[in-house]
Parts: structure tokens; sequence; C-alpha cells
């Protein structure tokens, strides 16, 4: 692996959080050529971008030194909160021109907050960025991105951002991003129990459940969840691309922003009460498409299962 030395035509790189999304990314992103330098909790992350030539910073705050950018990927707002405010977080550092991305889903207003607090206290500007894609498409650089932020902001990063995803949206000022995500969200929520119950309903009805993507390509019910999730539901592949916890905590948010506008989202709510379910039965570290095992009439009869059986009941 290459050394990190600056390449003088992309922008220097802090880098927070290199969990399930944010390691595909920096290893990426020094494959590129990008030099970063990088924080996380977890020493095995840590020693992960140190084998790729990352620069291992002490603290969000060290990370935050000669870098022009600095990146945020993090489970869950607290985590932002603590990343950004908290001891030796980056505005004890960060100076304008610097400019903040945060990668992460947080609540709407808890972001707006966030970019308000950052501006009075070092000057630099906030862009929400959350992504669409799961880790491949962290790692391919094919992420989704809807961003929220200063036009001119928005434009300084259009550059990085194409070897970050594959489409890159500017919705609005600072916070438009994370609406935009929490739409992303109710619709993949909802659509995670849809593809459950049409696997539950195929192998219920004696039909070879894996074909179906094939079947209906290229149909109304074709897209990306029926292509990538479905079949890793019916081969029982459980293994974590997004934690089911991850979800719910995400469909919490986007039930709670519903609520305060005042908008009815029944379908929400009920793929909020699954995913509250699946994690009550102990499986808040499997894929998000383990909300099919609350149909998976292996698992709830206890043979052939990927997970351990429970008495979790069969949603009505």
């Amino acid at each position: 692996m290459a050394n990190a030395s600056r390449t003088p035509s992309k922008p220097a790189l802090a880098y927070i959080g290199i969990g399930l999304m944010g390691w595909p990314m920096v290893k990426r992103l020094r494959g590129l050529g990008y030099a970063v330098a990088v924080f996380d909790i977890a020493a095995a992350q840590r020693e992960l971008a140190r084998g790729a030539g990352a620069r291992v910073a002490a603290s969000p705050a060290d990370a935050v030194a000669g870098a022009d950018l600095v990146l945020l990927n993090l489970p869950a707002p607290d985590a932002v909160g603590a990343a950004v405010f908290g001891e030796n977080g980056v505005a004890a550092a960060m100076r304008a021109p610097q400019l903040l991305v945060d990668f992460s889903t947080i609540a709407v207003e808890q972001g707006r907050e966030y970019a308000r607090r950052l501006r009075e206290r070092t000057g630099c500007a906030w862009v929400d960025a959350p992504v669409s894609g799961g880790p491949p498409a962290s790692g391919s650089g094919t992420l989704t991105v809807m961003a929220g932020g200063d036009a001119a902001d928005i434009e300084r990063l259009t550059p990085f951002m194409a070897d970050v995803a594959a489409r890159f949206t500017h919705m609005g000022p600072v916070g438009a991003g994370l609406v935009a995500k929490m739409l992303n969200q109710l619709i993949v929520g909802c659509v995670h129990v849809v593809m459950a119950e049409a696997a539950s309903m195929a192998e219920a009805a004696g039909i070879d459940a894996a074909r179906l993507p094939e079947c209906l390509a290229g149909g109304h019910a074709d897209g990306t969840l029926l292509q990538r999730l479905y079949p890793r539901m019916v081969a029982r592949d459980f293994a974590p691309q997004g934690y089911a916890r991850q979800l719910r905590k995400d469909l919490e948010m986007v039930n709670a922003f519903a609520g305060a506008l005042g908008t009815p989202v029944p379908m929400l709510q009920q793929s909020l009460a699954l995913y509250r379910q699946l994690v009550a039965a102990g499986r808040s570290e499997l894929d998000t498409s383990a909300v099919f095992t609350l149909y998976d009439q292996r698992q709830i009869s206890g043979e052939d299962s990927a997970v351990p059986p429970t008495t979790t009941r069969r949603p009505a």
C-alpha cells in the first residue's frame, strides 16, 4: 500500500467512525490516493485502517490536524454528538475553512442543531450527507448520497463525492439531506417487511422461492431490494450488511419525525413494530433481512433454522 502522503489534487481527510460503512470507504479512499487520518473507538478497526496506510489518530480532535474535510460515519446520534462536541471532539480543533460532512443518519432537528453549534463555535460549515447502499456500495464508490447544506459547500464537495457516490443530490439547506434519508428509511423499512412476506408466501405456496427475482425482473415489483435483499432472506443469510438494531433506530426516528409533522404513517408503524419485536427476540446484531425470521416457518417450528428457535409469535 502506498504511504499516506497527500495527493495535491485531493483534499486531506479526517475520518471518524470506521465501522461497517466507514471502513470500506476508508479502504477505497486510501486506494485512490487520499491522505486519511482516522479515529474509531474500536482498536481492531483502527488497526485495519493502519494496515491500509491511514494515520491512526489518538482522538477525533487529533484526526482533524491538516484535514480539509472532516468526515463522520457513526451509528447513532449520541455518537455524533460525542465525536463533535465531546472531550477531544472535532469541534475542539476545527477551524474555517475546514468542512464537516456527516454521513450518519440522525434526527433532522438534531442535525440542524449540531450544524448551528459547530458554526458558532468554530466558524466551520456542516453538510448532512446520509447515505444509502450498504457496505458494498461504500466500498465501490457507488453510494447514493442525499445532502443538505449551503450551495457553496456542496459545490466544494462535488469532486470528492465523485469518488464516493454514484448519485450525489443536493436537497436543500442543512437538514434537507436528513429529511430525504427519513423518507428513504420509511420506504426501505416497509419494503423489507413486504419482501419477508413475499418469501414466506412463496415457500408456503410450494414454488421455487429463490427464482422470484428472476421471474419479476423488469416488472413493477422489481428493484434493488427484490434483487439483493430478498435472495438473502430465502437463503437464510443474515450476516450483517446493516444491523437490525440500526434499521429499528432509524425507523424510530422516522416515526418521531412523522409525528412532529402530523403525517399518518400506518405502514411505517407496522414495520417498526416488527423490528422492535426482532430486536426484543435477541436478533439485533443480525442483518436487517432477518425480519424474515419472524415469518419463517422453519424458524417458527424450530427446524433447520439460521438462528435459535424462540417463542416469538408469527405476525398477524
